[in-house]
C-alpha cells in the first residue's frame, strides 16, 4: 500500500498526538478544533472529495445529537434539571454515596436512556454537585463517562453498536440475550470503575459530608416545558423499547425522538433563539469533522486490509474483545462495527455480545473511544473544567484491562 494511501491514517494519528498533548506551538486547542483540522487536511490533500465528505457526515446522528442538546439547554436554563437532580441525589450523604450513585445510577439510566443522552444532561450536574459539595470536578467527569459507556453495554438500546448488533446479527430476543450474558458482567465492571476512583481519588472523598441545597426554578414557563419535553422522551424511549421487544416492523428511530423531546421548547418556549445560541455547537462540529475524517480512513483501506492479513479468528471471545477495544480507538467504534459485523455472519451469540461489549467499553480506555466522551470534556469545557488525554487515561487503562477479563470470563 503506498504512501498515498496512508495519509489518512498519517492525519489521523497527528489528530490522536495533537488531543494528547492538547498544544500546537503555544496555541492551546480544543478537541473540536483538532478534530476540524484533521477533516481540513484529508479534504485538502484530497484523500477525500467534498461530496464524499458531505455523503459521510451521518445526519441521525447529528439531528439526535440537536435534538438532546436542546432539551438539556432547557431544562439547565429553567432550573428543573436541578430540580430533578435533587430527587435523584439527595439520597448521597458523603461524597463517596455520591460517587456509588452516579457510577450506578447513570449506568443503568444509560441503558435505557443511552449514553450520549445521559452524558448531555449529566455534565452540568457534575459540575453543579462539584461546587456545590466541593468534590473535585474531574473525578464526577470520570464517574459519568465510565458510567454512562460502561452502563450502555447491558442494553441493546444503550448506544448505536449496541442497535446496529440487535438488528442486524440475526440474534433472537436482543433484550433477553443481552441481559442474559452482559446484566452481571457489567454490574460488576460497574464497580470496578468505583473502586478504581476510590483508589486514584480516595484523598478527595475522605471528611466530605453533602449538604442537598433544593434549588429554586429560575423560569417557571420553560421548566413547564422542559419537564414536557423530559417525560415526552422517557416515553418514546419506552415505546421504542416496547416495539423492539414485540417484534413489531416499524421505522422507530431515536431521531425521530429526539426531535419529538425538542420540539416542545422550540415551539412554545419565549427563550428558543438563546436556548439555540447557547447549545453546544462544538461538539456538533467535533461530530461532522470525525465522520469526514474516519470515512477519509475506512476509504483508505488501511484497516481492512490490515485484519485480513491477521487472519483473526472472529469467533473467539478474548480476540473480539481486545481487537475492539484497540481498533475502536483508532476508526471509532461504530465504523469499526460496520466493518466486522458482515465478516461475522453466523457467528455464535457469545462472540456477537464479546462485540458489543469490546466496541463499547473501548470508550473507558481513551477519550476518543466514545463520543459520550467528547460530549462530557466539551460540555465540561464551556464552564472551564476540563479532563486532559492523560487524566482519562490514567484510570482508563487499568479499568479498560478490568473490563476485558470481566467479560472474558463470563463469556
Amino acid at each position: 500500500m503506498t504512501i498515498a494511501l496512508n495519509c489518512s491514517v498519517i492525519i489521523l494519528a497527528a489528530v490522536f498526538i495533537l488531543i494528547s498533548v492538547r498544544q500546537l506551538g503555544g496555541i492551546r486547542l480544543q478537541i473540536w478544533q483538532i478534530m476540524s483540522l484533521g477533516a481540513l487536511a484529508v479534504l485538502l490533500t484530497g484523500q477525500i472529495s467534498l461530496p464524499d465528505a458531505l455523503r459521510a457526515i451521518d445526519l441521525d446522528v447529528m439531528v439526535f445529537l440537536l435534538g438532546m442538546f436542546i432539551v438539556g439547554e432547557g431544562m439547565q436554563k429553567s432550573g428543573y434539571l436541578l430540580q430533578l437532580s435533587y430527587r435523584l441525589f439527595c439520597r448521597a450523604k458523603s461524597a463517596d454515596q455520591l460517587l456509588l450513585l452516579t457510577l450506578f445510577g447513570m449506568g443503568i439510566l444509560s441503558a435505557f436512556l443511552m449514553n450520549d443522552t445521559l452524558a448531555i444532561i449529566g455534565t452540568p450536574l457534575m459540575l453543579y454537585f462539584a461546587r456545590v459539595h466541593g468534590v473535585p470536578a474531574k473525578v464526577l467527569l470520570l464517574a459519568l463517562a465510565f458510567a454512562v459507556t460502561t452502563g450502555s453495554v447491558m442494553s441493546p438500546i444503550g448506544n448505536p453498536q449496541n442497535l446496529l448488533i440487535a438488528l442486524n446479527s440475526g440474534i433472537r430476543n436482543p433484550f433477553l440475550i443481552f441481559s442474559e450474558y452482559l446484566l452481571l458482567p457489567t454490574l460488576i465492571n460497574l464497580l470496578a470503575a468505583y473502586l478504581l476512583l476510590k483508589f486514584f481519588f480516595g484523598s478527595s472523598f475522605r471528611n466530605v459530608k453533602l449538604n442537598h441545597l433544593r434549588e429554586p426554578i429560575k423560569d417557571q414557563r420553560l421548566a413547564s416545558i422542559s419537564r414536557i419535553s423530559f417525560f415526552l422522551l422517557l416515553i418514546l424511549i419506552f415505546a421504542k423499547i416496547a416495539v423492539v421487544l414485540t417484534g413489531i416492523s416499524v421505522d422507530f428511530r431515536l431521531t425521530y425522538i429526539a426531535v419529538a423531546a425538542a420540539l416542545p421548547v422550540i415551539l412554545f418556549s419565549s427563550r428558543r433563539a438563546e436556548i439555540l445560541r447557547d447549545i453546544d455547537w462544538p461538539t456538533l462540529i467535533f461530530f461532522s469533522s470525525m465522520f469526514v475524517l474516519m470515512q477519509s480512513v475506512w476509504d483508505s483501506g488501511f484497516f481492512q486490509s490490515g485484519l485480513a492479513a491477521a487472519d483473526a479468528d472472529l469467533t473467539s471471545v478474548p480476540v473480539i474483545l481486545v481487537l475492539s477495544v484497540s481498533l475502536s480507538q483508532l476508526i471509532s467504534n461504530v465504523p469499526f462495527l460496520a466493518l466486522i459485523l458482515p465478516m461475522m455472519a453466523g457467528a455464535p451469540e457469545p462472540s456477537l455480545m464479546a462485540l458489543a461489549a469490546g466496541s463499547t467499553i473501548a470508550g473507558n480506555l481513551f477519550i476518543l473511544g466514545a463520543a459520550s466522551n467528547v460530549i462530557i470534556i466539551q460540555n465540561a469545557e464551556k464552564d472551564g473544567e476540563t479532563l486532559s488525554f492523560l487524566e482519562f487515561a490514567r484510570v482508563g487503562i487499568p479499568l479498560t484491562a478490568l473490563n476485558i477479563l470481566v467479560y472474558w470470563f463470563f463469556l
